[in-house]
């Protein structure tokens, strides 16, 4: 499996980035596809999730209404739409993947690199 997160960058406070993981090694429609991100200094915390088949969703309370996760099973990619960022979304943004959407680190073997995101104005 490998994993590949782009599109992170340095943004103002309610502006919009908008995140990309394509992966390889498995095929999404039988996988759930999460966002984690982990900010200086802290731990890493689960952001998102999407299911490849049913494409339900789920959000932490922290980003509820503000981001979007989408998936395009032709492509494997999942995207993440952030929009009205706050400084407490600076961070390193990871995805990984799984069966099912777990929401600890410790379920997951595979990680992109990640990329970081900075709210700043």
């Amino acid at each position: 499996v490998q994993l590949q997160a782009c599109g992170g960058g340095l943004a103002q406070p309610g502006g919009s980035l908008r995140l990309s993981c394509a992966g390889s090694g498995f095929v999404l429609e039988h996988y759930a596809m999460t966002w984690f991100r982990q900010a200086p200094g802290k731990e890493r915390e689960w952001v998102s999730c999407i299911r490849g088949n049913s494409g339900a969703t789920y959000y932490a309370d922290s980003v509820k209404g503000r981001f979007t996760i989408s998936k395009d099973n032709a492509k494997n990619t999942v995207d993440l739409q952030m929009t009205n960022l706050t400084f407490e979304d600076t961070a390193v943004y990871y995805c990984t993947v799984e069966r099912a959407c777990y929401r600890d680190t410790e379920s997951f073997d595979d990680w992109g690199q990640g990329t970081l995101v900075t709210v700043s104005s």
